[in-house]
């Protein structure tokens, strides 16, 4: 395997932009205990005292980490800061209003950079506006490390990477089901809404929202299943005879679904011509089951309907402002510790045989293993050999197996096994 092409003779390894929210924070606490003893890491954002009270926090380990003050609407700081390091990671979101200035400017200095986004409509602006940039100057811009969409990507590929040492012919129809203990987080929900506001502003935006190929790097290439959807409503037996209960739309898959095909596309189609994916989530076994599932398809059609609705006018964007977790808040520690997600991934191939995929973790989705993977991802990117890919990538085309490794090591279970 080729180097990676890491930015050499920079002041850090890796600097945490946004080290004073809750993410932040998060993340901050387990780069203490993942990150080498030798590894230059700094905190970032637009307050040196918050930043250092966080410093201060966090104990003698973190005493030699440096400051950084930047701001998502300095332009100027962005990019001296970037010029610094070999690696930015940000939880500064939603992305779509504060993202494409610090991603525009690591694609200038060739750095490279890891976010949370779960917005399919920054990371299209993004290859609009900064792909060939990134691709110039080496930088590996990697979008998604989170519970978004990593445990996704990376369980098709290495369904991928195990059908080709079985040599088992292409991957067909794929379907993943998430179980997960876990809250939805005040930054995922601005997210959503800051997708939806955009949209409002610009009507023609809901297409790439809808489309399953929006961020796939050539359309032309992509496989002809037909129709793909991300509303579901089945017996969990359709999927796998193993699986029992309903299953029911997954609020995430839109995003993830666009992110794993865009890996397929990146790594140059290896999937095959007949992939077709989804994910679904589990309802659970009971007698309410069907009930529990349709209410949770229904309600997350009317919930965006109606955020979309209200996201028009004024009075709708202050309404939501009243009634919706705040971003940057968050569960208390025995909470996020209490959670935890499976992602089971099934998949036939082209001679018929079929795998399933398991990735797990401990700790609250949304926060705690959001910190764990965004936390490996930014370390992989500063520390490990990778291949000589650059631009708008995604977790599996830009890191792959040495991630994979890397969240084995930190305690995650990445299995495949052949059914």
């Amino acid at each position: 395997m080729k180097g990676s092409s890491v930015p050499q003779d920079r002041e850090f390894d890796l600097i945490l932009f946004g080290a004073t929210g809750f993410v932040g924070k998060l993340t901050a606490e387990y780069l203490l205990t993942a990150a080498p003893a030798t590894a230059k890491i700094a905190l970032a954002g637009r307050s040196r005292d918050k930043l250092a009270a966080v410093r201060e926090e966090l104990g003698p380990a973190a005493a030699s980490w440096d400051l950084v003050v930047a701001d998502s609407t300095d332009a100027a700081s962005l990019a001296a800061m970037a010029e610094r390091t070999k690696v930015v990671v940000t939880t500064v979101g939603p992305y779509l209003r504060y993202g494409l200035p610090l991603l525009g400017a690591c694609a200038a200095a060739g750095t490279h950079y890891a976010d949370l986004t779960g917005e399919p409509l920054f990371i299209h602006d993004a290859i609009e506006q900064f792909e060939q940039t990134a691709v110039d100057s080496g930088a590996k811009i990697v979008n998604s490390c989170g519970y978004d969409s990593i445990p996704s990507d990376l369980s098709v590929y290495e369904i991928y990477r195990a059908s080709v040492a079985d040599n088992t012919g292409e991957l067909e129809d794929t379907t993943l089901v998430a179980y997960l203990k876990g809250g939805m987080s005040g930054g995922t929900i601005d997210s959503g809404r800051a997708m939806m506001e955009d949209i409002a502003a610009d009507s023609g935006r809901a297409k790439i929202l809808a489309h399953p190929y929006s961020l796939s790097p050539d359309r032309s290439m992509d496989p002809d299943v037909g129709r793909q959807t991300d509303q579901a409503l089945a017996r969990a037996d359709s999927i796998d005879p193993s699986l029992h209960g309903w299953v029911t739309t997954f609020i995430m898959a839109s995003h993830n679904t666009k992110v794993v095909r865009r890996s397929n596309g990146l790594l140059g189609w290896p999937y095959g011509k007949q992939f077709r994916y989804r994910e679904v989530m589990n309802a659970g076994t009971s007698a309410t089951a069907p009930l529990v599932a349709a209410g949770i398809a229904g309600g997350i059609v009317a919930g965006m309907t109606s955020g979309a609705v209200l996201s028009r006018v004024s009075l709708g964007r202050k309404l939501l402002d009243r009634i919706l977790p705040k971003p940057g808040t968050g569960p208390d520690e025995k909470a996020r510790r209490s959670g935890w997600f499976t992602m089971k991934a099934f998949a036939r191939t082209s001679s018929g045989a079929k795998y399933q995929a398991t990735f797990s973790g401990t700790g609250d989705p949304g926060y705690q293993a959001t910190a764990v993977l965004l936390g490996q991802s930014g370390l992989c990117l500063a520390f490990d050999e990778l291949p000589e890919r650059a631009g708008i990538l995604t977790p599996a085309s830009a890191m792959g197996e040495a991630l994979t490794e890397r969240l084995r090591a930190a305690g995650m279970t990445i299995e495949v096994a052949r059914q």
